[in-house]
């Protein structure tokens, strides 16, 4: 467990390396996102020729990434129940298989626009398991210490990826056409395969039933719901990205019209954004021990947004290239806190849910923003989208410096039963439900002020680790008595509450309204009949 002191302990950009198993599985999400980047892109030229070709080059794109919107919430109930290591395994197989499947049918000629978009589908299914398998699973390789550097690090390999994979597919479709780029991604995941059965993850000390599938979905939409740090990051992420992504979707018009390059301009342009990413992932880390990430979170929403303005001022390649780092930077520097400080904050339970949320937000905030700025663009002129987009950008850092959330390193997210075990006289079943829980307080009147109060963090977290209702009712034949009435859905939800879904947050909340009573409180189950 992380002492409160070791926030404070430089730690190097390359350290989470020291653990083989991410350094080894890092390197082979790499190679499966180069393959998976190059894939989209062998997918848009292979009808690059077609008279409908915006259409399908477009749908192409929407196929990749709407299934992170619609499944990355279901893929994260999988990764908290399953074991990560074998999902991961058993998504790089399915990719392997789709995506060689989808080159042999491409080199024969078997592939018409509606089953290049299922193929293309189905891959971006795949990412979705991937993506949220994956993003948890940091936080068993590496210490939680190293956890914020290796989520930087994490999101250089999304630039690398961004920027190798295109390049691949561009050489190898100028050499050999489309069909050997789908197998490129079929074999891109090998590496990944092997690091996978090369690691053995440890055991997990305390194992705990499986959380049925939509119960456990459910459970994920109350956490979010019902805890405001979590509501406060995905918030201040959709802020940011809505905005900050019409420099991804309006790059290719900038580098055409306002600087005038080609092909190997704009290839020039993105190496640039990789350079800022890279850059961000070496000095944020140093950057953060001199201020809080809320202010350095503002102080990048200014940067990307003022940097992103002027590149409609500048009048050639030598001087965008500087922008371009700044907001390569700026753009890295902003997700990675953000998914860094969600991922310190979440208890281990139900920490895939949340992160597919947090996906969900990334993905669909750009999704829905894009075509907006491309229509501005379009209807209006490109200078007035990069100029209402970098304002916005600029006016959410602006209100940043006044919206904080509260910093995570120092939290203890470990789980702790400190309720001990419910004594019953019947074992009800685990599917048993609703159970209500009863909770009896004797409060005087003095003390009733503060009491209440501090039931409303009580409130918080029953609902956050699994009530679906609550609420507080005086007795009205006994003096001085208060009733906290909660229901969990199943009584294996409630088993949740009282093994893993409880922290030293939640204890605290609880010793805070004990405080104020003058009886010891008393507990009551209420069971459905049998």
């Amino acid at each position: 467990m992380s002492e409160p002191g070791e926030a404070t302990t430089p730690v190097g950009v390359l350290e989470p390396f020291q653990s083989r198993p991410f350094l080894w599985l890092w390197v082979g999400i790499v190679f499966s996102s180069v393959g998976s980047w190059a894939q989209t892109v062998g997918a848009q030229w292979l009808f690059i020729n077609d008279p409908n070709a915006a259409t399908i080059v477009s749908l192409v794109q929407t196929a990749a990434t709407l299934p992170m919107v619609l499944f990355s919430l279901a893929a994260g109930v999988l990764s908290d129940a399953f074991d990560r290591r074998r999902l991961l395994l058993w998504v790089q197989l399915y990719f392997v298989v789709v995506a060689g499947l989808l080159s042999v049918l491409t080199a024969i000629g078997q592939v018409p626009p509606l089953l290049l978009l299922a193929f293309t589908f189905a891959i971006g299914m795949g990412n979705a398991v991937m993506v949220s398998t994956w993003q948890p699973l940091i936080t068993e390789l590496v210490p939680r210490l190293h956890l914020a550097q290796a989520i930087r690090l994490d999101m250089v390999s999304v630039n690398v990826a961004r920027a190798a994979g295109p390049a691949i597919a561009g050489v190898v479709i100028a050499a050999w056409g489309v069909p050997p780029v789908f197998a490129i991604n079929a074999a891109c995941t090998l590496f990944l395969i092997v690091a996978l059965l090369s690691w053995r993850r440890p055991p997990a000390t305390a194992p705990v039933a499986r959380e049925r599938f939509l119960p456990a979905l459910r459970a994920g939409g109350r956490y979010v719901r019902h805890e405001p740090v979590v509501r406060l990051i995905l918030l201040r992420l959709a802020i940011f990205v809505a905005p900050a992504t019409a420099m991804w979707a309006l790059l290719p018009l900038i580098a055409n019209r306002q600087l005038g390059l080609g092909a190997d301009g704009y290839g020039i342009l993105f190496g640039a954004l990789g350079v800022g990413a890279i850059t961000a992932a070496f000095t944020v880390g140093k950057i953060s021990r001199h201020m809080s990430a809320n202010v350095l979170l503002s102080l990048m929403g200014l940067l990307y947004g003022i940097a992103f303005a002027l590149t409609m001022l500048v009048p050639g390649l030598l001087l965008a290239i500087p922008l371009l780092i700044a907001l390569g930077f700026g753009w890295t520097a902003t997700v990675a806190t953000l998914n860094a400080e969600l991922q310190l904050f979440l208890p281990g339970w139900v920490r895939a849910r949340a992160v597919a949320v947090y996906m969900m937000t990334f993905t669909g905030a750009q999704a829905v923003a894009s075509p907006v700025w491309g229509l501005i663009a379009q209807h209006v002129s490109l200078a007035a989208a990069v100029w209402i987009s970098g304002g916005l950008v600029v006016l959410g850092g602006l209100v940043g410096f006044f919206w904080h959330f509260p910093e995570s390193a120092n939290l203890d997210r470990a789980p702790l039963a400190f309720w001990g075990d419910a004594q019953l006289l019947v074992e009800p079943d685990l599917d048993a439900g609703p159970v209500q829980v009863q909770v009896q307080y004797v409060v005087t009147d003095e003390n009733y002020p503060q009491w209440r109060e501090a039931m409303d963090g009580m409130r918080r977290s029953r609902l956050r680790s699994g009530a679906s209702r609550w609420d507080v009712y005086r007795v009205g034949e006994r003096a001085d008595t208060y009733l906290e009435v909660f229901t969990v859905p199943s009584w294996a939800e409630h088993l949740g509450q009282h093994e893993v879904r409880l922290t030293a947050e939640d204890q605290a909340i609880e010793e805070r309204a004990f405080s104020f009573i003058s009886e010891p409180v008393i507990a009551v189950h209420l069971l459905p009949p049998s």
